[in-house]
């Protein structure tokens, strides 16, 4: 499945939507994108092999679209749910 990596992007005003349209069509992997509330417009989430550059793959994946302003990326360690198999002790 890969690595997760979530994306935040702040877009030129006006722009988030064809940004998001841009993600999902255009960026492989093809990523969730979500439109949020707060500094940023959207956040993309991407399962990235173990072996990509994560910092070549947003320099020239993400950042590059038209529309991008900005970015700032989170690397995901680790999954916790119940729906993916975590086998964790449960908390008293």
């Amino acid at each position: 499945m890969g690595r997760p990596v979530f994306v935040f992007i702040k877009c030129d005003l006006g722009k988030a939507y064809d940004v998001a349209v841009d993600l999902v069509y255009e960026v492989d992997p093809c990523p969730q994108v979500y439109s949020i509330s707060g500094e940023h417009d959207l956040i993309a989430q991407f399962h990235l092999p173990d072996e990509m550059d994560i910092g070549k793959f947003v320099t020239s994946q993400v950042q590059t679209l038209p529309g991008v302003r900005d970015t700032n990326t989170m690397i995901a360690f680790n999954t916790f749910a119940n729906d993916k198999g975590f086998k964790g002790d449960k908390p008293e």
